[in-house]
């Protein structure tokens, strides 16, 4: 009996030590290259003007940081993820699956989709047809759909330059190339009878689409030195570089704060981080980092963000968003429907 009362102590003492273990001071974040720059600020002066050590953050994409965000709940697992797009039902879903059943969605603003050149190419406004043919696996000719012939711009529409179509875009885990998808490609082809009434989002692989990876400042390096081609990231890369790449004018709109704000910009999204609340107790630091990205300090008309190239939300949206992350308020299922 004795044996078994010490064996039992000791069991206690060494899962006693686990759950300190568990406990950290450091968060760790994974998720969007487009929202990274904008939590890496947050991060600097988090691990600046408090205790806390400088979180670590990692660029996945969206797709990719949502995936290791819903992996479970435990010191393996990140704390927040970065998203420039919503979650998906499916992604909430396999969250659940698998054991993480307390999430706070932060919106922290806007963005707007870039199809940037090379400053030393003269300004191009393209409409989202003339994109979707471009970049679309299958298009129609004829009236029957085919593989897409196209090579130069001109061969879409006389009046665009005779260049070679060549475009540098983010991989599939990215929300970057989820909302490209859905906002230029599925937008330009839901009408088109060809289809069957239904967005085409197929985008071509005979290699004029070429995949950059996550890290959005090499496709802008790529730019620079192949001056034919373009680029797909997010607008806040675009302001960064304006002195050696100029955006396109989408349907006749310029990609400025002001029409990604008002929504005349036809590609602009919103963004967000995710915020698992089963790690808050073991990591103390992840609500108050939060508490500081979600602060008018940071995402407001005046905040820092803004002036590395995040578009704010109007302040009423701020504050409703600002509560929601003070509050843990929880996400639902029928939110993302």
């Amino acid at each position: 009996m004795n044996r078994i009362l010490k064996t039992t102590a000791i069991a206690a003492a060494v899962m006693g030590v686990a759950g300190v273990a568990q406990a950290r001071d450091q968060l760790r974040i994974v998720g969007s290259s487009t929202v990274y720059p904008f939590a890496s600020y947050v991060a600097e002066e988090f691990g600046a003007t408090t205790d806390y050590p400088t979180p670590v953050i990692e660029s996945t994409g969206s797709g990719g940081g949502l995936r290791l965000f819903c992996n479970g709940v435990g010191d393996d697992t990140p704390d927040i993820t970065n998203a420039s797009r919503r979650m998906k039902p499916s992604e909430f879903e396999r969250c659940a699956e698998n054991g993480v059943t307390d999430i706070t969605e932060a919106f922290i603003g806007y963005d707007g989709i870039a199809f940037a050149e090379s400053s030393e190419n003269d300004p191009i406004n393209l409409t989202r047809k003339q994109l979707f043919l471009a970049l679309a696996a299958q298009v129609p000719v004829d009236g029957k759909l085919v593989d897409n012939p196209y090579t130069n711009w001109s061969e879409i529409d006389a009046s665009l330059p005779d260049r070679e179509i060549s475009v540098y875009g983010p991989p599939t885990t990215s929300g970057t190339r989820d909302a490209f998808e859905e906002l230029v490609m599925e937008a330009a082809s839901e009408d088109m009878d060809v289809y069957g009434g239904e967005g085409y989002t197929d985008i071509r692989a005979d290699g004029v689409y070429i995949e950059g990876g996550e890290n959005d400042n090499l496709l802008v390096q790529r730019l620079a030195e192949d001056t034919d081609a373009f680029g797909i990231f997010g607008y806040s890369f675009l302001e960064e570089n304006s002195d050696s790449i100029i955006g396109a004018s989408i349907d006749g709109v310029e990609p400025t704060p002001e029409a990604i704000g008002s929504g005349e910009y036809p590609v602009s999204r919103s963004l967000y981080f995710y915020l698992k609340n089963q790690h808050a107790d073991d990591v103390p630091a992840m609500d108050a980092y939060a508490k500081m990205f979600m602060s008018e300090q940071m995402i407001s008309d005046m905040g820092y963000l803004k002036g590395i190239g995040l578009i704010p939300a109007p302040q009423d949206l701020r504050a409703e968003a600002r509560s929601a992350v003070e509050s843990h308020e929880p996400l639902e299922l029928a939110d993302l429907k």
